[in-house]
């Protein structure tokens, strides 16, 4: 597959300093609070706060088969109203289509009857914040990342990588992405997989949507390219 590009402005000054943290971009990519649920057993009776904590565990377990295996989500980092649930939601558009909720930090799968599937988010920060109608262009899974031009004359340490930095977990394109197009152009704009769920619920990329890596697989093989996008405003 082509290398795709974004401008990583926004990378973490660990990414350069050689430890572990994603890549971020003009358009896309990294720059919550964490919360713990306690597992409490009263009288044999498991609460709904331990339940829910038991799902969550099993939805974002670890996904070994995957071709850079892909570890368990630390629970600890994300608020539990971001987990991946159905939930009530009236629209007008049709199933299938993606909502992004910026505001809310939440992307939205319409379903049949008046549901969704809701997957909580990372979206942009002040300034770069966007809205309107877009559709998914096409679609890549472990994709090579390749920095534009303009980001390695502003970060020239970002030049090592100027023929392309292969797909894995650190790349900040993730394991799966949905590149988002309007009038036959691509707006530099993706849905992507997060490998760092402290960010979920936080407005820090330069304009482009994160989602857990799980949620980002499970969302992404309901998508086929051509399926409509609607960025909510801010």
């Amino acid at each position: 597959m082509n290398g795709d590009h974004a401008d990583a402005g926004g990378w973490a000054d660990t990414a350069l300093s050689g430890r572990r943290a994603p890549l971020l971009g003009r358009r896309s990519f990294l720059a919550g609070s964490a919360a713990s649920v306690g597992a409490l057993a009263l009288g044999g009776c498991v609460t709904s706060d331990s339940a829910m904590l038991a799902e969550a565990a099993k939805v974002y377990g670890p996904m070994p088969d995957e071709k850079f295996p892909i570890p368990a989500v630390d629970l600890s980092k994300v608020d539990p109203k971001y987990y991946r649930r159905t939930v009530r939601y009236e629209t007008k558009e049709a199933p299938g289509t993606i909502v992004v909720d910026p505001r809310n930090y939440y992307v939205y799968r319409i379903e049949e009857g008046g549901s969704a599937t809701r997957y909580g988010a990372n979206v942009g920060r002040d300034g770069f914040l966007w809205s309107g109608d877009a559709y998914v262009g096409r679609k890549s899974e472990w994709a090579t990342w390749t920095p534009p031009k303009e980001m390695i004359r502003r970060q020239p340490e970002a030049a090592k990588y100027a023929r392309g930095m292969p797909g894995g977990l650190d790349n900040p394109l993730g394991a799966r992405t949905l590149h988002l197009y309007q009038n036959g152009a691509y707006t530099l704009y993706t849905i992507y997989a997060s490998s760092e769920p402290e960010s979920i619920g936080s407005g820090i990329t330069s304009g482009c949507v994160g989602l857990l890596s799980q949620d980002m697989i499970h969302l992404y093989a309901r998508t086929p390219v051509k399926t409509k996008v609607v960025v909510l405003p801010a």
